[in-house]
């Protein structure tokens, strides 16, 4: 059975379509308007294993903070509407991702309660046209999205894009682990019953 959603989200500062599958093989079609955030979400959906279609159009001529936070957000939702009741899926994820000098840990709970605990030195105030500052809000727009407990870490690393790359690519596989399925977890991994 598919785990498959279409999300959609319009405000007056973004207008954002989001198709997840989960259980995919890391096909990707993403349009943001911003080229390095572009390249994040490949990387997101290639390293995943999700099959992710991403289109916006934000208000990047102000800056990309309400694209970036937003889509966060709604690709958050569109995870949380595709593991539907979450029954058998393993909850929990982790994963330590190197690249070159970075060194990135995530860490996270599909428990149904919003938690985000963010820890990074980003040296460059940018990447391309985006401001670096907005990573944060990313991943805190994903947790909540999500409605999930997510740690973030950099263990190491001095090159900024390098860090932020290792920090999407370490998520998704943290994301792939959480949401995937265990054929002996019967209803959800809960002794509450529900998540």
């Amino acid at each position: 059975m598919s785990r498959f959603a279409r999300v959609e989200r319009n405000t007056r500062e973004t207008q954002i379509e989001v198709e997840l599958e989960l259980d995919g093989t890391g096909k990707y079609e993403i349009d943001t308007g911003i080229g390095f955030f572009d390249h994040m979400l490949e990387g997101f959906a290639r390293h995943g294993l999700f099959d992710l279609t991403v289109r916006v159009q934000g208000d990047i001529h102000v800056d990309a903070h309400h694209t970036v936070e937003d889509t966060g957000i709604v690709i958050g939702q569109a995870f949380l509407e595709a593991l539907a009741d979450k029954a058998g899926i393993a909850r929990f994820g982790y994963f330590i991702l190197p690249m070159d000098d970075a060194l990135v840990l995530s860490s996270l709970d599909l428990s149904g309660r919003v938690y985000f605990n963010y820890e990074a030195d980003l040296r460059a105030g940018r990447l391309g046209t985006m401001e670096t500052e907005t990573v944060r809000e990313f991943f805190m727009g994903l947790a909540s999205g999500a409605q999930m407990n997510l740690h973030i870490l950099q263990m190491a690393g001095e090159n900024t894009h390098h860090i932020v790359e290792a920090m999407f690519k370490s998520v998704a596989k943290s994301m792939d682990m959480a949401s995937g399925k265990d054929e002996r977890i019967e209803g959800v991994l809960s002794t509450k019953g529900v998540l």
